[in-house]
């Protein structure tokens, strides 16, 4: 067990092109390693003794993993929280309840033998320890799977969503012990039939970001549809109101069409108190859509865990990660998970089965490649809304609602941390007043109006913006970067090098000392103060 306390403490996996050494900071996190060694040990009625290897694991947007392995060849996890993880208390009580849940509800889940919601222990700092599922992370065998493998994923995945998703909750929010509740909350929430668990504050990222964690907002339960649809955006008109200031968006790529001017939070203001206006209208008329329900907040390849079946077929043995799970309608928490999903495609958005082009053999070698990603993209999309089709007829009727997707888009717009823009609402907003029979099957007519000459320029604008959001794409694409600028660390100081290159081109381009100063100004992948933001 020689590793160094900097291996343990500090982010390895990767950098980042921007703020990089902001992004380790958020992620340094210092703990007693023998205190948390001793309690993992005591998690499964072992001796500290036993503990032959403690490593890390894998480390993920919130928080960083360890294996550790004991004599005799058992091996558990543990897992704490970078500092800037929030809400740090009910993130990790409500993942712990709802992890215990769905386990006992057949899932696939890893065992939880100890947790901390908070950081006065031996380990000082909050923890999990869960069972170390032995097995291939999907994300390493996606790209070679057959046709044959990929549609049995995906219908194993429709199956196990459907299972989680006939549970019935008897409100929204987040998912937790009544016991670890009552210390934080001063009150047990809304209790389940099975009276351990209750449903109490609703424990997704947005509603707590920043100094949003500081407001005194009711973030739930939420006992009524309704409810559920207002809360997150009355959260954000509570901050605007008490830390709003005038910014440029955060995307730097979309500034220029602002002409570098500071947005101003009484615009944001203005479209949160428009939505709140029609937010009581979007529930759907079908009561099953309304029903709370539970589902995974971030199901994508990394966090499903597979093996090779005595068939030789892959099989779905875990589903990790269930931080910031949270109870909604039904008709929220619809949709494709995003690393599935080509929404953007008309062949997807038309669910016919995709073919590849007949004239592939007659391609490049390059186009073929392009062809076949886009192929693959298009299949994943069919055969998951298929499956779903088959295996969970609530959710498929959700997926299938001609509205949905704009009652999702209004509600995440409305609760999301406001960036210096409210485009994205008011485009939703447009929408909303151009379908609103559709939306809400007709009687009183639409609160919200916009005129003519206001929707010509919020789409205009919008068509601009996404123009703009296409040449960061393209920059990702040449550079290789992820979200947030993250590369490998092998890859880091070559990103780094076309990323100054292409400012150095792009400046080149410059026909005045005004667009010189704008470019080196808020050029997008450059360093850049955050603090405002939060």
């Amino acid at each position: 067990m020689a590793h160094s306390r900097s291996d343990l403490f500090d982010y390895t996996s990767g950098r980042w092109i921007i703020n990089d050494a902001l992004r380790h900071a958020e992620r340094r996190r210092v703990f007693n390693v023998d205190g948390l060694r001793r309690l993992a040990a005591q998690s499964v009625d072992r001796s500290p003794d036993d503990i032959v290897d403690f490593a890390k694991l894998a480390e993920g947007g919130f928080n960083r993993t360890f294996l550790i392995t004991m004599r005799g060849g058992f091996q558990m996890v543990a897992r704490i929280p970078y500092p800037a993880t929030v809400p740090k208390y009910y993130a990790i009580a409500s993942e712990v309840a709802t992890m215990a849940l769905l386990r006992s509800s057949g899932l696939p889940i890893p065992d939880v033998y100890g947790y901390s919601p908070a950081p006065d222990n031996a380990a000082e700092t909050e923890y999990i320890f869960m069972e170390f599922i032995r097995g291939t992370k999907l994300s390493d065998i996606w790209l070679d799977l057959e046709e044959r493998d990929l549609i049995s994923v995906l219908h194993q995945l429709a199956q196990l969503e459907s299972k989680m998703m006939s549970i019935s909750f008897p409100a929204g929010g987040s998912l937790y012990y009544a016991q670890d509740l009552e210390k934080v909350a001063g009150g047990p929430g809304i209790p389940l039939k099975d009276e351990r668990f209750c449903v109490g504050p609703d424990a997704r990222l947005p509603l707590w970001y920043g100094r949003r964690s500081q407001l005194d907002v009711d973030r739930g339960p939420y006992e009524s549809a309704e409810a559920a649809l207002v809360r997150a955006a009355q959260k954000e008109l509570a901050y605007l109101k008490q830390f709003g200031q005038p910014l440029l968006p955060f995307q730097r790529i979309r500034r220029e069409a602002y002409r570098y001017q500071e947005q101003l939070p009484l615009d944001h203001i203005e479209n949160l108190n428009r939505y709140l206006l029609i937010a009581s209208s979007l529930a759907p008329k079908d009561p099953g859509l309304c029903h709370f329900r539970i589902r995974h907040p971030d199901l994508q390849q990394n966090n499903i865990v597979v093996s090779r079946s005595s068939d030789s077929n892959w099989r779905v043995i875990g589903l990790l990660d269930w931080q910031h799970a949270s109870i909604l309608p039904l008709f929220l928490l619809a949709g494709i998970p995003e690393r599935l999903q080509n929404y953007d495609d008309p062949i997807s958005q038309r669910l016919t089965r995709p073919s590849l082009p007949e004239n592939l053999d007659d391609l490049d070698e390059a186009e073929q490649s392009r062809a076949k990603e886009l192929y693959r993209r298009r299949l994943t999309h069919y055969h998951y809304v298929k499956r779903t089709e088959e295996c969970n007829e609530p959710h498929y009727a959700a997926l299938t609602d001609p509205v949905g997707m704009l009652r999702r888009r209004l509600f995440y717009h409305a609760g999301n941390p406001w960036e210096g823009e409210t485009l994205a609402l008011k485009v939703a907003l447009v929408e909303a007043a151009e379908k609103w029979e559709t939306l809400t099957g007709g009687g009183a007519p639409c609160p919200v109006v916009f005129d003519a000459e206001e929707v010509r320029e919020t789409m205009k604008l919008d068509a601009v913006q996404r123009g703009a959001d296409e040449t960061l794409e393209a920059c990702r694409n040449m550079i290789g970067f992820g979200p947030e600028g993250w590369v490998t660390t092998e890859h880091y100081e070559e990103a780094m090098t076309r990323s100054k290159q292409l400012k150095e081109d792009a400046l080149a381009e410059t026909t005045s000392a005004e667009e010189r100063a704008e470019i080196t100004a808020h050029w997008p992948l450059d360093d850049m103060d955050e603090e405002k933001y939060m």
